[in-house]
């Protein structure tokens, strides 16, 4: 009995040791998002499940309020890879040479201009009254960017309104206590101010025919110093939306974890919202959006639009060529890698 005793106690020790070993051979990435958001929720999930040391890879994670921030810590390279807006994915390209590797999901729907309930019938039987009101919005954001659409799909300009620049939560307590009657905001603060304070969503990105897509994005030199983890990490993103999609119920309840631990709490409808209006790419779909056999890819339309947006605004000077910043190499070493293939196809 105490020589089984014993030998159990080795194998134990040989099993620890063992295990150790393993996580010291996992190479560290620096991820960086927004957090309780839906395109950001893989990053949790794949935590929770451990997919990132089953590609080698430790996650180091550090969170923004907003894309603008987040692109302005690469100068330090605080990290090496991450998600992020489109419209803060074309700035920390201008600025920090940032490159776009991939879509997190569609987000039309997902951001848009929102009107206070009190108000909210008069302005959307005369959408065009908006004309000298002030909308609170967070700059150079895809919340800004819906904002704009909407305008121009109601005949009016930047000019004709006045934009007040402000972070998402003031936005949300300024409408939730009667101080403002416009915001641009995204999913899921939209649902938080529908259900705190009965706003409505006016128009969204999709509805004023603005594709606003998310992206995936890498400092230039991490990436081209270290391709393969940048592939492992596209694997492991691309595998957690497959498994979601499979298992959203559980997915679901994760999300709710997830949302909570940002401050964020909605209703179960409201996640499902998430779930049902943003689409999201597969391996293959990833891999045809930014296909440029044709000339140009979907993505080149799709920043290049959102480039000219930011260039009227004022962020930017002049339109980057997108193929200067978006790059489908680390998603065809995931397409040509059987292993990774295999894994970011996954949704077991």
């Amino acid at each position: 009995m105490k020589i089984k005793l014993a030998l159990a106690v080795v194998s134990s020790a040989l099993i620890a040791g063992g295990s150790a070993q393993a996580q010291d051979k996992l190479t560290e990435i620096k991820v960086s998002y927004q957090p309780a958001l839906y395109w950001s929720l893989p990053f949790y999930i794949a935590t929770e499940k451990n997919w990132w040391a089953e590609v080698g890879l430790k996650p180091e994670f550090s969170t923004f309020p907003a894309g603008v921030p987040q692109m302005a810590a690469a100068a330090s390279k605080s990290w090496d890879v991450g998600g992020t807006g489109s419209v803060p994915a074309v700035l920390g390209h201008v600025r920090f040479g940032i490159k776009t590797i991939g879509l997190t999901n569609d987000e039309s729907a997902g951001n848009a201009l929102l009107v206070r309930k009190e108000v909210a019938d008069k302005i959307a039987k005369d959408p065009a009254s908006i004309k000298g009101q002030t909308i609170l919005l967070t700059a150079n954001s895809t919340g800004d960017y819906a904002v704009q659409s909407c305008l121009k799909k109601y005949g009016l300009a930047k000019a004709d309104v006045t934009i007040k620049n402000m972070g998402q939560a003031e936005i949300i307590s300024a409408v939730s206590s009667d101080n403002a009657d416009l915001a641009g905001l995204w999913a899921p603060n939209i649902y938080t101010l529908e259900e705190k304070a009965g706003a409505k969503v006016l128009c969204s990105g999709k509805e004023s025919g603005a594709m606003v897509p998310g992206a995936l994005i890498a400092r230039s030199d991490y990436a081209e110093k270290n391709p393969e983890n940048v592939a492992k990490f596209l694997a492991v993103y691309l595998r957690a939306w497959q498994w979601m999609n499979a298992h959203k119920p559980e997915a679901v309840q994760l999300m709710k974890k997830f949302y909570s631990q940002g401050g964020v709490v909605i209703s179960e409808a409201s996640m499902m919202k998430e779930f049902d209006t943003r689409p999201t790419f597969d391996l293959k779909q990833q891999l045809a959006s930014m296909d440029r056999s044709g000339g140009s890819s979907d993505m080149d339309a799709w920043f290049s639009d959102i480039a000219e947006f930011m260039r009227g605004s004022g962020a930017i000077q002049k339109v980057p060529k997108s193929a200067d910043y978006i790059t489908d190499s680390y998603m065809k070493r995931v397409q040509a890698d059987p292993k990774l293939r295999e894994f970011a196809n996954r949704s077991q």
